[in-house]
């Protein structure tokens, strides 16, 4: 469920899990995808920060970039979140 507005504009939904420590994000589509924040905001930057990553390397790098799965199919477990993240594909980060 890619956003179709902007070819350059990529979006994947990302587990969010808090514990103690912050605010844990997990990319389920994208093998290695992870990161965290300690604030809900810093949690969502760094999301966006990762996925530019993510999409960034492996189009450098040529390799193949899955399609993301749509929200409704993932599932989580209590505690844990779905969010939605939008990041330019394509873009340096």
């Amino acid at each position: 469920m890619a956003n179709r507005g902007s070819k350059d504009m990529r979006t994947y939904p990302a587990i969010f899990s808090k514990d103690e420590a912050g605010i844990a994000v997990e990319f389920p589509d994208l093998p290695g995808c992870f990161t965290c924040g300690k604030s809900e905001e810093e949690a969502v930057a760094r999301a966006k920060e990762a996925l530019e990553g993510f999409l960034y390397v492996s189009e450098r790098d040529g390799d193949p970039i899955p399609a993301p799965t749509s929200f409704e199919k993932i599932q989580v477990e209590r505690g844990e979140a779905i969010v939605l993240v939008t990041a330019r594909h394509g873009h340096r980060p």
